[in-house]
């Protein structure tokens, strides 16, 4: 199996490979590797220990592993498998003080044995998720010396290179993933490496592979319904991403990702009332910023700004309180400062940080962004390109480089991003797509028509 083709055509890109949100704005962008998929994902022994626990839930299970700790404080496994269950927790809740809980019995069984898989692949599910992917790439090649035959260690590693900007080592090291197990983990990713790559058929069909392969979890199954509603989504293809969100909801009801996504359903449709309540529901299940946003952003679109106004509010004591818990929000707190015009030096400081620490197309986008906010259109535009080498189908990123270029009085340009823009997606964000119409048509380019998908 290949990985990454080339958009339109489909022919293979330099390594051929088969066939990866997040997101901390209402776009869901920029959206990250998937999170319980081989980076977070709990092990085979994880699972046995979960099927052992009365409802197989995540809260039953981290008090099983606690007793079995208790009665044999020197077993290495158990610590190991904790730690992955406080990671899991963390995911279902939202609550970024599981981190600290899960460093802690990881490190205990480092500690007790150094080189176990387990222990390696947990803490670096926790090094991705508070961000630190050169730990968490670090972690995923040691455990890849002691064990190369495991594919869940190519996940780590994989998701650590997408994260950094790597993208070819990141084909590489997917490809070995595929070839060796070809399942739910390796089929997500894989779309994910081809939507960066802008191939949007492809990304299509290997989510759908991911989807067909199913999940331990009924979790992750929905999880890759929800990826590929948002594929849909953000192409513009209203009526399909709904179908896939109310699956993920009929497999698994109130799942907040698939709540959150038919939110944007609703509010694309300007049902906003509808948006609200479900956007209400998701945050009230896992109040994670990205939903916040989402929610700030259609009470702003309503006509609320009083409300909106406190959604904001709120999305500044989650990223302290993440901050608290050893999450690095840089990147996703630049975009967010930007995109509402608050504290806009403090952004652009962030974004440089971020992008440092993470120089991937997304990175650099979010620094162009916030260098045009505070004025600097000539060092915007070359992140702008540098965001769009890929070749990534990204409305967000098409608007932010029209923006830029109209700044810099490159007038053709500008109109060539928009129109790309809203031909990808007229929906594509709240807060920007009036302003992409207006230019367009101040620019002299025909808006493309809003029912032609």
């Amino acid at each position: 199996m290949h990985i990454v083709r080339s958009a339109g055509n489909l022919q293979l890109w330099a390594f051929a490979l088969l066939i990866v949100a997040g997101a901390f704005t209402i776009v869901t962008y920029p959206r990250s590797v998937p999170p319980q998929l081989g980076s977070v994902q709990p092990g085979d022994q994880l699972q046995a220990a979960a099927q052992q626990s009365r409802g197989n839930k995540t809260e039953q299970m981290i008090w099983t592993l606690q007793e079995r700790i208790r009665r044999r404080p020197t077993h290495v496994e158990s610590y190991a498998l904790l730690g992955g269950a406080y990671l899991q927790r963390a995911r279902e809740t939202g609550d970024s003080s599981f981190y600290n809980q899960a460093d802690a019995v990881l490190d205990e069984a480092l500690k007790r044995d150094p080189q176990h898989l387990e222990a390696l692949l947990g803490k670096g599910a926790l090094a991705m998720a508070r961000h630190e992917f050169r730990e968490a790439l670090a972690l995923g090649e040691q455990a890849r010396q002691l064990h190369p035959d495991v594919p869940r260690v190519y996940g780590v590693i994989g998701d650590a290179q997408i994260e950094l900007g790597l993208y070819d080592a990141a084909v590489e090291t997917i490809q070995t993933m595929v070839d060796l197990r070809p399942d739910l983990g390796s089929y997500s990713r894989v779309s994910y490496l081809r939507e960066l790559h802008g191939d949007l058929p492809g990304a299509i069909e290997a989510m759908q592979q991911a989807i067909r392969a199913g999940g331990s979890t009924a979790e992750n199954s929905q999880w890759v319904r929800v990826q590929l509603g948002n594929l849909y989504f953000n192409h513009g293809e209203l009526g399909t991403a709904e179908t896939h969100y109310a699956a993920a909801l009929a497999g698994l009801p109130d799942y907040v990702p698939a709540l959150a996504g038919l939110a944007r359903v609703r509010a694309a449709q300007q049902r906003y009332d509808e948006a609200i309540k479900l956007l209400n529901a998701a945050t009230q299940r896992v109040p994670l910023a990205e939903y916040v946003i989402a929610l700030g952003d259609v009470y702003a679109r309503s006509g609320d700004k009083q409300q909106a106004e406190q959604q904001y509010e709120l999305v500044k004591a989650i990223d302290k309180l993440a901050a608290s818990n050893g999450v690095n929000t840089d990147l996703e707190t630049a975009l967010f400062l930007a995109d509402h015009d608050i504290e806009l030096q403090a952004s652009l400081a962030k974004a440089r940080a971020a992008y440092a620490a993470r120089p991937s197309i997304h990175s650099a986008d979010v620094l162009a962004w916030t260098l045009f906010k505070t004025g600097d259109y000539a060092a915007a535009e070359q992140y702008a390109a540098e965001a769009l080498r890929l070749g990534t189908q990204d409305p967000l990123k098409l608007f932010h480089a029209g923006m830029i270029a109209t700044a810099r009085g490159h007038d053709e340009q500008a109109r060539t991003y928009l129109l790309q823009a809203l031909q990808l997606n007229p929906h594509f964000s709240l807060l920007y797509q009036d302003q992409a119409v207006s230019l367009l048509r101040k620019l002299g380019g025909t808006v493309p028509s809003v029912g032609s998908k």
